[in-house]
């Protein structure tokens, strides 16, 4: 990679409550980075109050992470991703088939199972002493497992999604991460030692690590 390319900026919570710490979609950004050894710089927001308005000219959701390399704006993890992997091949092959599954399951990670997790989470933690909620939760709990067993039995024996590791790998990984409150991705053994392939390399170790240190801690507020 040339070295004149500028050092991208990432977007990121200067603080979150410790439920969100380790599932904040930069992380996925991050560890796309670290893989490919490119450093990084972050600009930090706050959680707490409105970012300013010039922020959604640059991510108009008014969410984190966004991106930016020079004068290149992105936003959306899987956008950021796949602009990283045109990158590298260490994220995205350059063979055609394993190219296009990559693609193909960071589309699905992100379109066809977040979503299922994604609303088992706001019932666990946001609606949890609502009467409504268990039988809600009980037939989206139905729905994320559907999803799960399919990427488990398309897996199979494989290590990884498409062939080699891949930005489909980091999307997954993640969005299964988001599940690690309840017991319902150890249902799964194979999705439970592929989750594990994946926290496992240093990568997203230091990922991890750059994340948790950037949250400072929650500061005392005025009664």
């Amino acid at each position: 990679m040339p070295e004149a390319m500028p050092r991208p900026v990432l977007t990121a919570f200067d603080w979150v409550p410790d439920f969100a710490r380790g599932v904040v979609r930069d992380l996925r950004v991050r560890w796309a980075l670290e893989e490919i050894g490119r450093p990084y710089a972050t600009e930090l927001l706050s959680a707490r109050e409105p970012r300013p308005e010039s922020y959604l000219a640059w991510q108009p959701f008014d969410q984190v992470p966004a991106f930016a390399e020079g004068d290149l704006k992105l936003f959306e993890t899987g956008a950021i991703l796949l602009y990283l992997g045109e990158q590298d091949e260490r994220l995205l092959p350059a063979d055609a088939q394993a190219r296009w599954s990559a693609i193909a399951w960071l589309f699905s990670a992100l379109n066809s199972v977040e979503p299922f997790a994604t609303r088992i989470v706001v019932y666990d933690l946001f609606h949890k002493d609502e009467d409504w909620m268990p039988p809600a939760r009980e037939a989206a709990l139905g729905l994320c497992r559907q999803k799960l067993k399919r990427v488990s039995d398309a897996l199979g024996e494989r290590d990884w999604l498409a062939g080699p590791f891949s930005i489909a790998d980091i999307a997954m990984v993640t969005v299964l991460n988001t599940l690690r409150h309840t017991g319902i991705v150890a249902e799964y053994p194979k999705l439970t030692a592929y989750k594990a392939r994946g926290e496992e390399r240093p990568a997203y170790q230091r990922a991890l690590a750059a994340q948790l240190a950037d949250f400072e801690n929650e500061p005392s507020r005025a009664a």
